[in-house]
């Protein structure tokens, strides 16, 4: 069998142009439908919209998730904000000071009470001091539970503020690596514990 001259204009046709000229011959195909031009498969025509979607929907839930990151910080920045918590600790910490100090000074301000003033004695029946110092235990025992849920809530506040690099660090982990999650539902409405246990 004798080459093809590759100088020839019209080099003999192979397997696949005899068997379509077959079928044009037949009429099964129309040589129009011959004609038109091959289109590029839709899985590559499309890849790059494709591509550009997946981008544009990443760099969305990464604005969304700031969105709510800042949205979460705005609601939450009278308690977790240090300036608000210093200023809460202070305040704390005098009314805390001045409770020590009338605890302290109890049996004095107890007596000085009891004295009469300008040397008048005005006599006082002694339900009526059987009801203050009943008062008075019930305001102390309220302090203390006071104090200690101000210290729970301290404790709280510290848990809740080490994770939040940790949450940061790890979107931008997913970020960096290009993984998609869907959208969370960050509302100011759930409680600080449930957040903790997930």
């Amino acid at each position: 069998m004798a080459s093809p001259n590759p100088w020839d204009p019209a080099p003999a046709p192979n397997g696949a142009g005899l068997l379509l000229s077959h079928f044009v011959a037949s009429g099964i195909v129309t040589q129009e439908m011959l004609n038109i031009p091959k289109k590029t498969a839709p899985c590559f025509m499309n890849f790059s919209k494709l591509q550009q979607i997946t981008n544009m929907q990443a760099e969305i839930y990464q604005k969304n998730l700031e969105i709510e990151l800042l949205k979460l910080a705005k609601d939450t920045a009278d308690i977790v904000h240090p300036f608000f918590l210093a200023q809460k600790c202070q305040t704390l910490q005098s009314m805390n000071n001045h409770l020590e100090a009338v605890l302290k000074e109890k049996r004095s301000l107890r007596q000085r009470l009891l004295k009469p003033m300008c040397q008048e004695n005005l006599p006082i029946e002694a339900v009526y001091h059987t009801k203050a110092f009943a008062k008075m235990d019930i305001l102390v025992t309220e302090t203390e539970e006071l104090v200690e849920n101000i210290l729970k809530w301290r404790k709280q506040q510290n848990e809740v503020s080490s994770y939040i690099p940790k949450i940061l660090a790890e979107e931008n982990y997913l970020h960096k690596h290009d993984i998609i999650m869907p959208p969370l539902p960050f509302t100011s409405t759930v409680p600080i514990q449930t957040i903790i246990a997930k």
